[in-house]
């Protein structure tokens, strides 16, 4: 035999081996014992399902953190936007921006809430007159027409809300931000004022109001969109904390309102008996950060939203 044709034939020797590789290791691997191909088939979308099951959102937030950490070795990386309060903004669910601002330890929204859904897309009733003072469930509302445009009022003051919406478990701020407690508030206060009261009910601090408030000015009392003229002048605040609280009055059980223009009221988490809450209260005329208990829950104040 030629050494061309021996060649030849280890080469049609090697190819027939190639081609008999998969016979013979799938006998090495094939029970002895002839399983059913829906047995097989059945198994394996049962793994299928378990497999998808296992990972769920949480798995999969957890997963892409630890891979983000770890300089993503193997994964697409992807890294959530840092948060830095006082540059950051926080958007609620109607896209509404609203800007940070830190005060001591905590993170606060610095304008009022303006949202019309809750967290999960919900909407928060609008109500009537007839409806606001019986209402039990969440609601909110603008300011009385006939004193100022219902566009005017929200795009600066945000909405009033009763406590229901506050609290409602489908949240009423951001993903990661809530309506803050009485106690809360009473971190912020202290920082701003080492005299103010924990617990006091009525003036909680004589100077925190004037470092709360905007400098934002009506040049004539009961018009424009800032603080009614007040002692001290020319400003009714300083700002200074950053908070920039302006004064959007209160919708009243009765469904009247008041305090325009004068007073800034929010609520708190808190409430102190079944049917009543706390609120925070300031006012144009002087510097004071009122503690106020006792509230209809069905009253409508402003609410700002502080970082978890």
């Amino acid at each position: 035999m030629s050494i061309t044709n021996l060649k030849n034939h280890k080469a049609m020797a090697r190819i027939l081996f190639l081609m008999m590789l998969p016979f013979v290791c799938f006998s090495q691997i094939t029970p002895s014992e002839d399983i059913p191909v829906n047995n097989l088939l059945k198994e394996k979308e049962n793994l299928d399902t378990k497999r998808k099951a296992s990972y769920n959102l949480d798995e999969i937030k957890v997963r892409w953190k630890k891979a983000a950490l770890e300089n993503c070795p193997g994964v697409p990386c992807v890294v959530a936007p840092s948060f830095t309060c006082g540059t950051s903004t926080v958007t609620d669910v109607d896209g509404n921006a609203y800007n940070t601002k830190l005060i001591g330890s905590q993170c606060w929204t610095t304008t009022n809430l303006k949202v019309t859904k809750y967290n999960d897309g919900s909407l928060i009733p609008d109500s009537t007159n007839s409806t606001w003072g019986t209402a039990v469930i969440g609601a909110r509302t603008g300011y009385d027409v006939s004193v100022v445009p219902l566009s005017d009022y929200v795009g600066t003051f945000g909405y009033l809300y009763n406590w229901y919406a506050a609290t409602d478990p489908r949240k009423l701020c951001p993903d990661g931000w809530h309506v803050p407690t009485d106690a809360e508030w009473t971190i912020m206060i202290q920082q701003l004022d080492n005299m103010a009261s924990a617990t006091a009910v009525g003036v909680q601090s004589a100077t925190a109001g004037t470092v709360m408030k905007s400098q934002a000015i009506n040049s004539i009392a009961g018009t424009g969109l800032g603080w009614n003229p007040a002692t001290p002048t020319p400003s009714p605040g300083t700002n200074t904390s950053g908070f920039s609280a302006l004064p959007g009055g209160i919708r009243f059980s009765i469904g009247s309102f008041g305090g325009f223009r004068n007073e800034a009221q929010f609520w708190s988490a808190t409430d102190d008996n079944p049917n009543t809450a706390i609120r925070r209260k300031l006012q144009f005329s002087d510097g004071i950060v009122y503690r106020l208990g006792n509230n209809q829950k069905s009253i409508g104040y402003s609410v700002r939203c502080l970082r978890d």
